[in-house]
């Protein structure tokens, strides 16, 4: 578990990664490696990606996108990851952070005791822009 480096992206070891298990992340990946220092945190096991964390991609003091292998799931690398970037957030001088979007929101209220905030869908992410087929974008979670 570490924070992931500029050349992984260079080399396309976490993006191309992410791309093949959660496309609908990869544009948040790319944001997160935009920052000084990144803001994505990886798993890896035999010098490959598998799982990843980012936060304050989409907006500051938001947790996510975050997405481990289905292979490795239950292993306790998403708690691992999830605790690496609130715990990179704490030092940055947030008191809490928000998960955008939430996908398994019982793992979230499980392991940090995360609550819902009320009337917060779909919050930011109303405001995504179609595209040209008129499609929107998944909402990460």
């Amino acid at each position: 578990m570490r924070r992931a480096l500029a050349p992984e992206k260079a080399k396309a070891a976490v993006i191309a990664w992410a791309r093949v298990r959660f496309p609908a992340w990869v544009s948040e990946v790319e944001v997160a490696f935009a920052r000084v220092p990144a803001s994505c945190f990886v798993a890896v096991a035999d010098r490959r990606v598998v799982g990843f964390a980012c936060h304050d991609t989409i907006c500051r003091n938001f947790f996510g996108p975050a997405g481990v292998q289905e292979s490795q799931r239950g292993k306790g690398i998403g708690t691992a990851l999830l605790f690496s970037s609130l715990h990179a957030q704490k030092a940055e001088g947030y008191a809490y952070a928000i998960v955008g979007g939430i996908g398994p929101a019982e793992f979230y209220a499980r392991v940090v005791g995360a609550t819902l905030i009320e009337r917060s869908q779909p919050g930011i992410y109303d405001e995504l822009l179609s595209g040209c087929d008129g499609t929107r974008p998944p909402i990460a979670g």
